[in-house]
């Protein structure tokens, strides 16, 4: 198995995507370190993870405190000997499908301040273990819009460019001591709980227009699904991908290209993405 004995600590593993990654790890032989601000959903993804025969712990970490994630990981490598794969997946409190010239300011930047402390302070605490012990993984995850312009993502598309921004300099320095650090840009996965309670919220005929948009968006005419994202964050984190860092794998199906991009006055917002 590409993980097997890796431990992998995964803060914000109740959310959908951050849960698919954590049973994609599990199923690749990682022993799992799950954590998040409420409990609950995070005990719902070991709790199927556990039934799968995998090895997994749940914490109650908040991923913006940056004492509190110290501590963690302190005690977690205390207790495991190693930290080989981080990977922040909590989510931004983002508001979309409002234009720009129209939003409040601390709608547009609450994201990105969420993407900013939680990236860096879960990225330097697990960068700073992973440099004694000269290896180790960090991830993150964005969307499309961190590779082109994309209305009414608000501050999300903003966070999404710092969040490639701050991994590509974070694996700069980290380089030279063995830590590769990679993003993930995810075309807006339609089988994750946010897309699918934002399309719930519209009729079916407007929905399926706005999925059809998002897919002729891209080269593939398809978005990816969860599995695809997790099955891409086992490869970012296996040593098949040992010479791959300080860059961003897209699995937008060729979204950013931009190639089928089109904006209009009667239309310029889409659906909100994911992490």
């Amino acid at each position: 198995m590409l993980l097997q004995n890796k431990t992998a600590v995964i803060y914000g593993a109740g959310g959908s995507l951050g849960a698919a990654v954590a049973k994609a790890f599990s199923a690749a032989g990682a022993n799992l370190l799950l954590s998040g601000i409420h409990l609950e959903p995070v005990e719902a993804t070991a709790g199927a993870i556990r039934q799968a025969g995998g090895k997994v712990q749940v914490d109650q970490v908040d991923a913006l405190d940056e004492k509190a994630v110290n501590d963690y990981l302190s005690s977690v490598y205390k207790q495991t000997g190693a930290i080989d794969i981080s990977f922040c997946a909590i989510g931004l409190k983002d508001t979309q499908d409002i234009p720009l010239v129209e939003m409040k300011l601390e709608d547009f930047v609450r994201p990105i301040q969420i993407a900013m402390q939680s990236q860096f302070i879960t990225g330097t605490a697990a960068g700073r273990i992973m440099r004694g012990q000269k290896s180790g993984v960090i991830l993150a995850l964005t969307a499309t819009p961190g590779g082109i312009g994309y209305p009414g993502t608000g501050g999300f598309g903003v966070a999404c460019c710092a969040i490639e921004s701050f991994t590509r300099n974070l694996a700069s320095e980290l380089g030279p001591h063995g830590i590769r650090v990679v993003t993930i840009r995810s075309g807006g996965s339609p089988d994750s709980r946010v897309f699918v309670e934002a399309i719930a919220t519209l009729d079916k005929q407007t929905g399926e227009q706005i999925l059809g948009g998002l897919r002729n968006d891209s080269m593939l005419k398809r978005l990816p699904a969860m599995h695809d994202i997790a099955n891409t964050a086992v490869f970012a984190a296996s040593d098949l991908a040992t010479l791959i860092t300080g860059t961003v794998i897209d699995v937008t199906g060729g979204a950013t290209t931009a190639l089928n991009y089109k904006t209009t006055e009667e239309r310029s917002s889409i659906p909100p993405f994911n992490t």
